[in-house]
């Protein structure tokens, strides 16, 4: 918190002078109360002593004091609002990996599919995400596809979410180009003097290139346009972790282990976040800490109304108290 006009909390010095004449009007009753009766009659006219009572409404009024001459400098509040034009880019695995059945469902018991996971989460992520970001989608399977660009349309995007993974490979560098591409569209002409608008990558795949290019190539790339790309391993090396391939007269079982190293390799390239979930609530998560690292402006709010009003209410509550308790109000 800062104050506007912090040269007026040397108003504050008025409380110390309120409770040494509170005590200077205290000692005034005491002595007045001993000229106009006896000593020995006291107790039978005062049964019993208000005890910690009597220093409540003394400790509300002192409060909206300070409160109130607080409130003369002007208090502000440093809040953290979401940067206009903001851009989160989801880019999702759609390789046939991705129907490995073996990530744990969002709503309880049970499994689903990694790619099911993904969009759940997505979709929830989507919901609690500020109206100010815009979004953008890429899918990848052997090569990235811009499925949506950004936009602030959240229902856009959930119906442009995959449902069924495709019997393609993995092409890292592919998914990596694409979210360049969004992302330089994104950053748009900056105003003079300020930096280009703001932009995060989310790369949920479960790992392994499976296409010629390298993703070392694009990583690089991300670098020197400074865009940051945080990875999601999704995904286990379990009896689970398999997709059934059709072959002529039935299916082949194939198993589909989670492969961290190149995403991992992605995340640390580009200054991103490496993060391995097994089940969809870990996953969803993993949106979460996205939304808590999204930029934001730092912009001060002066808040003297507000503290004018937690004044008032300790004024009303101490001369409630005062008058229950003492039939006066100071």
């Amino acid at each position: 918190m800062s104050f506007a006009s912090p040269w007026l909390l040397l108003f504050l010095l008025l409380v110390p002078a309120a409770i040494v004449g509170y005590v200077v009007l205290e000692q005034h009753r005491a002595h007045r109360a001993e000229r106009w009766s006896s000593g020995a009659l006291m107790p039978n006219m005062v049964p019993s002593r208000p005890g910690f009572r009597r220093y409540i409404p003394l400790v509300l009024f002192l409060l909206a004091l300070v409160l109130l001459l607080a409130g003369f400098a002007r208090p502000q509040a440093t809040v953290n609002q979401p940067r206009e034009g903001a851009t989160v880019v989801l880019a999702l695995d759609v390789s046939g990996s991705m129907d490995a059945k073996d990530v744990t469902n969002l709503g309880g018991p049970g499994r689903t599919t990694r790619l099911l996971a993904a969009r759940d989460a997505a979709t929830a992520f989507l919901k609690d995400l500020p109206e100010k970001y815009r979004v953008a989608l890429v899918t990848f399977g052997n090569r990235g596809i811009v499925k949506v660009s950004p936009t602030y349309d959240r229902e856009k995007i959930v119906a442009a979410l995959p449902t069924k993974s495709l019997t393609q490979g993995t092409g890292l560098a592919s998914g990596i180009e694409s979210t360049i591409t969004v992302a330089q569209r994104a950053f748009g002409k900056p105003e003079p003097g300020q930096p280009p608008n703001p932009v995060a990558v989310l790369l949920i795949s479960d790992g392994g290139n499976t296409e010629q290019a390298d993703p070392a190539t694009e990583i690089d790339k991300a670098r020197k346009i400074d865009l940051p790309i945080s990875t999601v391993l999704l995904g286990t090396n379990g009896p689970l972790a398999k997709i059934e391939q059709p072959i002529p007269g039935g299916t082949n079982e194939i198993q589909v282990p989670v492969q961290p190293g190149q995403l991992q390799d992605i995340a640390r390239g580009t200054d991103g976040t490496f993060f391995q979930v097994r089940t969809a609530s870990e996953l969803k998560q993993v949106y979460k800490d996205l939304g808590s690292r999204l930029v934001q402006d730092k912009k001060k709010r002066e808040i003297t109304v507000a503290v004018a009003g937690v004044a008032i209410l300790f004024l009303i509550a101490g001369a409630m108290l005062s008058g229950l308790w003492f039939r006066r109000i100071v």
